[in-house]
């Protein structure tokens, strides 16, 4: 028996990661055996998952895993993507350090919420780029508003990857389509900072996008360091 489900691709924009050597645009979810792990935070009772004990190891200056997910894992998240019928599955967080070419660290604390059918990411950003200049870099990318803020939208390969229940190796192939949008954290596009939230579905159908800027203006602003200004 085998179980199988979608990644967005962790090199899925080399143009950006040569060019502005930063990973922190890129939809990256969590390692597949960490997914493998919090499976168990379903309820037998059908209660939607708790967030699990985040790994964070940033400053306190920093907005850390755990209130990435305490944000994102909201009760109404189901009906904001339109599968009201559905509760959280799994729910983590993590706050770690991206190191980039040169040895410059930037942090890069996450969280990602799945359900049955979509999973959620929530990244925040603490590089000097623009948004302007991240939708220059990401090809296709979209220019538009989230509450006022500067905001890109823009589109993600995923990696589909089965696993043996039994053991074995990994299996990877394509996958979908996830759809992100990377908004400014200040009303202006000022560089000092961003937050992004990517969705994507299970069986690969593409994402929808009023879904997504519905998360999107319901969750920033309850992540610390949103300024609604």
């Amino acid at each position: 028996m085998t179980e199988g489900f979608a990644e967005p691709e962790k090199d899925g924009r080399p143009g950006l990661q040569a060019v502005a050597a930063v990973a922190l645009f890129a939809v990256v979810l969590g390692a597949l055996w960490a997914q493998k792990a919090f499976v168990h935070q379903k309820d037998t009772a059908g209660e939607p998952a708790a967030c699990s004990k985040p790994h964070d190891h940033l400053p306190a200056r920093y907005v850390s895993g755990a209130k990435l997910c305490a944000a994102l894992n909201r009760p109404d998240l189901p009906a904001l993507l339109g599968t009201s019928r559905e509760h959280v599955e799994t729910a983590d967080g993590s706050g770690e350090w991206l190191t980039l070419a040169g040895g410059r660290k930037i942090a890069e604390p996450e969280a990602t919420v799945t359900l049955d059918t979509y999973s959620v990411k929530l990244t925040a950003s603490y590089d000097d780029m623009t948004v302007s200049e991240a939708g220059g870099l990401l090809g296709e990318a979209r220019g538009t508003t989230v509450l006022g803020h500067p905001a890109v939208l823009y589109s993600s390969p995923t990696i589909s990857i089965g696993f043996s229940l039994g053991g074995g190796k990994a299996t990877t192939g394509p996958g979908g389509t996830a759809r992100c949008v990377l908004v400014s954290r200040h009303g202006e596009d000022d560089g000092t900072g961003t937050f992004e939230v990517a969705i994507w579905r299970q069986d690969d159908v593409p994402p929808d996008d009023m879904a997504l800027v519905r998360v999107a203006e319901q969750v920033l602003p309850t992540v610390p360091g949103w300024n609604k200004g």
